[in-house]
């Protein structure tokens, strides 16, 4: 049996997560992924981002970086801030997330926003460098990239985009099931 090997070609899937290990929330298990296509050698692209997104089986919204924006959006997603939250909004309980020290996590963007996020009642804690064994998040990574993706290799960003999705609610509905069996 001969598998054809399907070369990235500058394709990458950024994903973004939080794993609750204390407080009322403990075992809840959020994230989001975000596709990077290959960058266009052409001095003028002739296709618009909807095209070149769609030439990978993507939708526009599903194209983009892992960058400081898309940081801070998750963590106030994952904080639980609504949509239009008015000036002053804030956690009934404090939440400390913890990350590594991937650039986009403590970038300029985000150390302007840590007043705002302290004052919202959300403290980022930064683990030591080269410390993975430290977060509590990095065996559900690895359990998702090798039990939950046994395929290796996908055709499309957007079939690789929809496997990873797939295994990470996978493991979402069996870290709510071990949580609420343990109750």
């Amino acid at each position: 049996m001969i598998i054809p090997y399907e070369a990235p070609q500058g394709r990458r899937l950024h994903v973004i997560g939080g794993y609750f290990s204390h407080g009322p929330q403990a075992g809840k298990f959020e994230f989001a992924s975000v596709a990077s296509l290959p960058q266009s050698k052409a001095k003028c692209p002739r296709k618009t981002r909807a095209e070149r997104a769609a030439d990978h089986g993507l939708e526009e919204e599903e194209v983009g970086a892992l960058d400081s924006e898309f940081f801070l959006a998750f963590i106030w997603q994952t904080a639980g801030r609504p949509t239009e939250a008015p000036p002053g909004w804030r956690r009934e309980c404090p939440l400390t997330v913890v990350v590594d020290n991937y650039q986009a996590h403590k970038s300029e963007r985000v150390k302007a926003e840590l007043p705002l996020l302290a004052a919202a009642g959300i403290t980022l804690i930064y683990l030591p460098a080269y410390c993975p064994e430290l977060s509590r998040i990095e065996p559900i990574w690895n359990d998702v990239k090798y039990q939950g993706l046994p395929q290796r290799s996908y055709p499309t960003l957007g079939k690789l985009k929809q496997a990873v999705d797939t295994a990470l609610v996978a493991k979402r509905w069996e870290l709510r099931a071990r949580r609420e069996s343990a109750q």
